[in-house]
């Protein structure tokens, strides 16, 4: 990248991180170029983007962004360190993280690509919360799986009142066919 187009750059990273619901950095080392572009394919069918970032470019895109001071951290840009961006659902592309790096993982035990850190709906999350999280179903499911339990006791509610009419329907048929 030329140094002209290093501020323009910055600027736009930083939009993009202002208005992100989940940023996620990755240790990528080890991926190669080709699995990176499948990586970016998946992710992009969840409406996350994948970028390999400098980590001095990440710092100051951070700083203008008010990125949570953990994040940009001298331990944490360390490496090469690929950053995904999503104004979607936050988790979506956890899930698909994890998922590579259980298809990909290294001989070592190692997955590859390594969760570093994140920012999931403005809160810092190290590691191993970005782990927890990715075992998570999506926010939809989620919403999904609420909504039923908070039905459920009205629908039995329900259920109860309609068996209670039905044997008095049932009693007064039987009542009316014994006078006949």
């Amino acid at each position: 990248m030329k140094k002209a187009e290093k501020p323009l750059f910055v600027e736009n990273l930083s939009e993009q991180l202002k208005a992100a619901s989940s940023v996620v950095l990755v240790d990528y080392t080890g991926l190669s170029v080709k699995k990176q572009q499948d990586l970016k394919k998946r992710l992009s069918s969840v409406g996350a983007q994948m970028t390999v970032v400098k980590n001095t470019l990440f710092k100051r895109a951070g700083n203008n962004a008010k990125v949570p001071a953990e994040t940009l951290s001298d331990t944490v840009l360390t490496g090469p360190v690929a950053v995904i961006i999503t104004e979607d659902d936050p988790i979506a592309p956890l899930q698909i993280l994890a998922k590579f790096a259980k298809e990909f993982g290294s001989g070592a035990g190692l997955p590859i690509p390594n969760f570093k850190v994140g920012i999931v709906e403005g809160n810092f999350q190290d590691q191993t919360a970005l782990e927890k999280l990715s075992t998570l179903p999506g926010k939809e499911v989620l919403f999904g799986q609420m909504l039923g339990t908070l039905a459920g006791p009205m629908y039995g509610l329900v259920a109860t009142l309609q068996g209670n009419l039905q044997k008095l329907v049932y009693i007064l048929n039987e009542k009316v066919k014994g006078q006949s």
